[in-house]
């Protein structure tokens, strides 16, 4: 699998907030509404950009063609591919996180096997509906290269960091026990549902629905044992 450098959600609140460190991918953060707007277009485009090209067709000055703007107002923002994908990831969990919130939120989830459908749910129809997201989820899908597995953590691979930001959401369903242990589960789920999500849309563009089901019941088992 899908933020900036070494920053982490507040999971107190059950959201997630917007990373802030000058250290990440980022050159720069919009602040002022139209700043916010163009920074906003290039990410667009620039996942409209992935579904036709992939990654490594992927360029700084067509993005910023296609998202109309000058290249250096891209370059105000962005230091290169690296940032944009990074930018891309992190934006995606954040709208990943947001939708499962609403989910658990409406739905109550008492135990962890209905988290699980929630989330591959989730994950699913953002796959089938997001722009780029086949391309970049959380992290540049089949790109194995140091760069590309830290794109939402200096310090972390990919999918550990995306396990240790939705762990405000599914923590609680892990059990008493150790945390430290739990932590460790949830980052072994996500490697394994990585890797059958990547088969299902291998297989089927929409996601083949035997496979979906069967990380859905992979997932159930290892984490409700």
């Amino acid at each position: 699998m899908l933020g900036l450098a070494n920053v982490h959600p507040i999971r107190q609140s059950g959201t997630m907030q917007a990373p802030t460190d000058p250290s990440g991918p980022l050159r720069r953060r919009p602040v002022q509404q139209r700043s916010r707007e163009r920074f906003d277009r290039i990410l667009d485009a620039c996942a409209r950009l992935l579904d036709e090209v992939g990654y490594t067709a992927l360029t700084t000055k067509e993005v910023a063609r296609r998202a109309e703007v000058p290249i250096g107002t891209l370059y105000q923002f962005f230091p290169g591919v690296d940032g944009l994908l990074g930018a891309l990831a992190e934006r995606n969990l954040g709208h990943f996180a947001h939708r499962l919130t609403r989910r658990v939120e409406a739905e109550r989830p008492r135990h962890i096997g209905a988290m699980v459908d929630l989330a591959i749910e989730e994950y699913v129809a953002m796959r089938r509906a997001v722009p780029g997201f086949g391309v970049v989820d959380f992290g540049a899908i089949g790109r194995e290269d140091p760069r590309s597995i830290h794109l939402l953590d200096a310090a972390l691979e990919n999918n550990a960091a995306v396990a240790d930001r939705l762990w405000f959401l599914v923590g609680g369903l892990l059990g008493d026990g150790d945390q430290a242990a739990a932590r460790v589960r949830l980052h072994v789920a996500l490697e394994s549902a990585d890797a059958v999500l990547r088969l299902a849309f291998r297989r089927d563009p929409e996601g083949d629905p035997v496979l979906i089901a069967e990380c859905k019941r992979l997932l159930r088992g290892y984490l409700g044992d």
